[in-house]
């Protein structure tokens, strides 16, 4: 072999090895199995970004990696590039984050819910500088389906809670919610839920049909109760310095898969409730399914402006900022969904 020959060799071995170099293995975990919402999410968030990009998605559903303040303090250190949580379990770091649990805030109707996540400023504009503070990069939050409780004895109104112990998630306005319903809070991980509720150490939760329905919640429970208070919501980040040195080519790659997981999530979601709670009918006929009727959601609903007010006093320096906007989106969306509507008729 000729110097010449081993020259251009060792040139052509080396462009291929920093064309290999190039592709990365990004790891996103979240806080729900592969069928379920955010697992669905992520699976349509990694094909995208494999599709489009020499890079690999590694996907580790609930429980690979540990609860979920093991996979936020791995997604801050670095270890994980992308992770899904809900706002329940960032409250500690962004006590902004917790207006979305302030009930009866997000509305019911779907059209109305889609478009304000769709456009809202307080999403887009105000959230992310919070989330930037604490080394993640927010890329996206959605809905996930109408939260019901799930309890072993039947609820009509607040004083169906009175001294029931009802898991919450650890978060400070969540317990407050469930104290102004008349409930004892009891903050645990999700991976004791099912054994609490199977021992009696608590007497209710609550969670969207589907994730009731996948974890089997209903096997130890005997009633579900829609009161209509709330909206699962949950958000997706990157570790900041991450995403901050990625290419602008593999940001647009991250945004465009976004994009797109945005999208499709929000049809996979279409009927998808009803369709969880006749799963849960088949599997326990005698499980009791309630929808309140709006005379009964009203001593429920009266205790939104309590909670609205801790909100202002434990939400963070942000929070009079956020829940306006807020307040303004969802008018928006509102407004938006009528004007639809009006036209489609």
């Amino acid at each position: 072999m000729t110097l010449k020959t081993l020259t251009a060799a060792s040139l052509a071995a080396l462009t291929i090895g920093a064309g290999m170099a190039e592709a990365e293995t990004w790891r996103y975990a979240f806080e729900e199995a592969l069928d379920e919402v955010q697992g669905k999410f992520a699976q349509k968030f990694k094909a995208e970004v494999e599709a489009n990009s020499d890079n690999e998605v590694q996907l580790f559903p609930f429980g690979t990696l540990g609860e979920s303040v093991d996979i936020m303090e791995q997604a801050q250190s670095g270890i994980l590039q992308f992770v899904d949580q809900s706002p329940g379990f960032t409250g500690a770091l962004i006590p902004e984050a917790q207006v979305f649990f302030v009930p009866y805030l997000l509305p019911q109707d779907q059209d109305q819910l889609f478009s304000f996540f769709r456009n809202s400023k307080a999403v887009k504009e105000l959230f992310p500088p919070l989330y930037a503070e604490q080394g993640l990069e927010l890329l996206t939050m959605f809905p996930e389906g109408e939260v019901m409780m799930t309890t072993t004895e039947p609820v009509r109104a607040p004083a169906d809670l009175n001294e029931v112990k009802f898991r919450v998630m650890t978060n400070p306005l969540i317990v407050e919610s469930y104290q102004a319903f008349g409930a004892t809070p009891t903050p645990l991980p999700w991976g004791q839920v099912y054994g609490a509720l199977q021992t009696g150490m608590i007497q209710g939760q609550e969670n969207p049909a589907f994730f009731i329905e996948s974890t089997k919640m209903y096997e130890v429970t005997d009633y579900i109760t829609r009161p209509g208070h709330n909206n699962f919501t949950t958000a997706v980040m990157a570790n900041k310095d991450f995403y901050d040195a990625l290419s602008d080519e593999d940001k647009q790659v991250v945004q465009n898969a976004i994009a797109v997981a945005f999208d499709y999530i929000l049809e996979y979601q279409d009927g998808l409730t009803e369709e969880s709670l006749a799963k849960i009918r088949e599997a326990k006929p005698a499980m009791t399914i309630t929808t309140l009727t709006e005379e009964e959601r009203a001593p429920f609903r009266e205790t939104a402006a309590a909670v609205e007010q801790k909100y202002l006093e434990i939400g963070g320096a942000q929070a009079q900022a956020i829940l306006d906007q807020m307040k303004a989106d969802l008018q928006a969306a509102s407004e938006s969904a009528q004007a639809e509507a009006a036209a489609a008729n």
